[in-house]
C-alpha cells in the first residue's frame, strides 16, 4: 500500500476559518439612558434636521474610554435653556457606564451638534469643545471628574450656526488651534407664525434651505499659549472660502510636508481643501487637487469626512458622505499632489446613492490590518414616508469590508448594525478593552446605539 502525503495550499488545513465579528447592541446592558432631544417630530425648519454627535475620550486618565454625547433642544427649550443637556459616561472597566454630567460640570444646553476632544493647556488633561447653534463652549479639564467652562476666557464662544470642530496645531508652536466650521445664518428668536415650506423633494414641501440661505463664516482660532485664543480667520487666509454651507471639517497632512492641512465638507457647495503653507497660512487647491467636487465635476452635499490611509501606499486617502441620490465619495490620494474619484471601481458607488449619509470613519473593524469604512445613514425630511420617493427617513447603517486590492464590499455584522433609524454622529473605540474596535451611533429624536464588537479582536487594530 502505497502511502501519498497530504500537501495543504497557503496552509489552509492548519488554520480554522476566522469567524466574522458581530455587532451586538449593548446600550441598555451598559448603563447609557441618554435620549436625544433635537427640534420637533415633524422637521419645520433645517436647525432641527442636523442632530448631533458623541467622542469616546479618557477624561479621567484611568485608561478607559469614557463617553460624551452632545444634545440638541427644541425652540422652546432653546430660548430658556431648559433642554436635556449633554452628557459624560465614566468607563467603570466592566463594561458599564456612570452618567457623571453634574458633578463633572459639562452639561451644556444649548443646541448642540458636535463636539472636539484636545489638550488645549498642555495640562495632561483632554478638554472638550462643544459646537452650537448659538454660543460654543470650552471645557478645560482639572482632573478628577471635574471641568471648568472656559469659554469667555479663552475667546472661542462664537454667536453662529457651528456644525463641527478641529484641534490641530496648524503653526507647529506645540499647542493645539482651533478650526469651526459655520453652516447658515438662521434666526431661531423670530420664526414665522407658520412654518414657511419652500423647498420641493420628489414633489412633496420641505423645510427652506441651505440654498437661498445665507452661508455662515467658518472661524479658525489660533491657540496662543496662555489660555487664550485669537481668530486668525483673516489673517491666515482661511476666509476665502468663508460663505460655503459647512458642516464636516477632518485635518491631515495630505502631501507629507509636515504641517497639517485641513479638508472641509461643504453642503451642496464646493468642498474645501487648506493647504498648510508653513507660514501660517492657507490657501484652498480643493478645484486643482480634485476635491472639491466629484469625479463628474457636480458639487455635492457634503456631511461627514475622514482621511485613512485604506490603500496603505503611505498617504491619506479622503471619504466624503452625501445627499440621497448622490454616491458618496472615495477620493484616492495620488502621492500627495492631487486626488481621483474611485467610488466606482472601488465598490461604493451603488450601495450608498439610495442613502443619505452623515458620520463617517475609516477603521479596522475586523483587525486584518486594512482599513474598513463606516456610513451613519438618515434622512432629513420625515415627508419622504408619505409618498413614493424611492427613499425612508429611517436607513441602515453601513459597514464596508476593505477587501484590499482597491476595493470595499458591504458585510452585514448584526442585526443591530442594520436597524433602519435616523443615525447622525459617530464614536469609535475600544471602549471594554477587548482588542476590537466599537461603535457609538448617535440617533436623531431616539435612543443612541453602542454597538459592542464580538469577535474581531484577533490581530491588531488599525484607526
Amino acid at each position: 500500500m502505497r502511502v501519498f502525503p497530504l500537501f495543504c495550499g497557503a496552509l489552509l488545513c492548519a488554520l480554522p476559518l476566522r469567524a466574522q465579528p458581530q455587532f451586538s447592541d449593548q446600550t441598555a446592558a451598559a448603563g447609557i439612558t441618554y435620549r436625544n432631544a433635537f427640534g420637533g417630530q415633524e422637521k419645520h425648519y433645517i436647525l432641527e434636521s442636523h442632530g448631533s454627535g458623541a467622542a469616546f475620550f479618557d477624561h479621567d486618565s484611568d485608561g478607559d474610554l469614557d463617553l460624551y454625547i452632545v444634545n440638541g433642544a427644541t425652540f422652546a427649550t432653546y430660548r430658556d435653556h431648559s433642554g436635556p443637556g449633554n452628557e459624560l459616561y465614566r468607563n467603570r472597566g466592566d463594561g458599564t457606564f456612570a452618567e457623571i454630567t453634574r458633578e463633572a460640570g459639562v452639561g451644556d444646553a444649548g443646541w448642540g451638534g458636535g463636539v472636539a476632544v484636545g489638550d488645549t493647556d498642555n495640562d495632561g488633561h483632554p478638554d472638550l469643545y462643544v459646537t452650537n447653534y448659538g454660543a460654543n463652549v470650552l471645557y478645560r479639564n482639572r482632573g478628577g471628574d471635574r471641568f471648568v467652562d472656559a469659554t469667555r476666557e479663552a475667546g472661542v464662544g462664537g454667536d453662529q450656526y457651528s456644525a463641527s470642530a478641529a484641534f490641530f496645531d496648524y503653526d507647529h508652536d506645540g499647542d493645539l488651534d482651533l478650526y469651526v466650521t459655520n453652516y447658515v445664518v438662521f434666526d431661531a428668536e423670530n420664526l414665522p407664525a407658520e412654518p414657511q415650506l419652500c423647498t420641493f423633494f420628489s414633489g412633496l414641501q420641505v423645510y427652506c434651505g441651505p440654498k437661498g440661505l445665507v452661508g455662515a463664516p467658518d472661524v479658525l482660532y489660533r491657540n496662543e499659549g496662555n489660555g487664550v485664543f485669537t481668530d486668525v480667520t483673516q489673517a491666515s487666509g482661511v476666509a476665502a472660502a468663508n460663505r460655503y454651507y459647512g458642516l464636516g471639517v477632518v485635518p491631515a497632512d495630505y502631501d507629507s510636508d509636515g504641517d497639517s492641512d485641513l479638508f472641509v465638507a461643504n453642503d451642496e457647495t464646493p468642498n474645501v481643501l487648506f493647504q498648510n503653507q508653513g507660514d501660517g497660512t492657507f490657501q484652498d487647491v480643493a478645484l486643482i487637487a480634485g476635491v472639491a467636487y466629484n469625479g463628474d465635476g457636480d458639487v455635492e452635499a457634503g456631511m461627514g469626512v475622514d482621511f485613512g490611509d485604506y490603500d496603505q501606499d503611505g498617504d491619506p486617502d479622503l471619504y466624503v458622505t452625501h445627499f440621497f441620490t448622490e454616491t458618496n465619495t472615495l477620493y484616492r490620494n495620488e502621492g500627495g499632489v492631487r486626488f481621483s474619484d474611485v467610488t466606482t471601481t472601488a465598490g461604493l458607488a451603488a450601495a450608498t446613492v439610495e442613502m443619505l449619509g452623515w458620520g463617517t470613519r475609516f477603521f479596522d473593524y475586523d483587525n486584518d490590518g486594512r482599513l474598513d469604512l463606516f456610513v451613519a445613514n438618515g434622512h432629513v425630511y420625515p415627508q419622504v414616508d408619505q409618498a413614493a420617493t424611492g427613499t425612508t427617513y429611517r436607513q441602515p447603517n453601513q459597514l464596508f469590508r476593505n477587501e484590499g486590492g482597491g476595493r470595499f464590499a458591504p458585510v452585514s455584522v448584526g442585526l443591530e448594525l442594520m436597524q433602519a433609524k435616523v443615525s447622525r454622529g459617530t464614536s469609535f473605540g475600544d471602549y471594554d478593552d477587548d482588542g476590537d474596535i466599537d461603535l457609538f451611533v448617535v440617533e436623531l429624536n431616539d435612543a443612541p446605539t453602542l454597538l459592542h464588537n464580538d469577535g474581531g479582536n484577533e490581530g491588531n487594530y488599525l484607526v
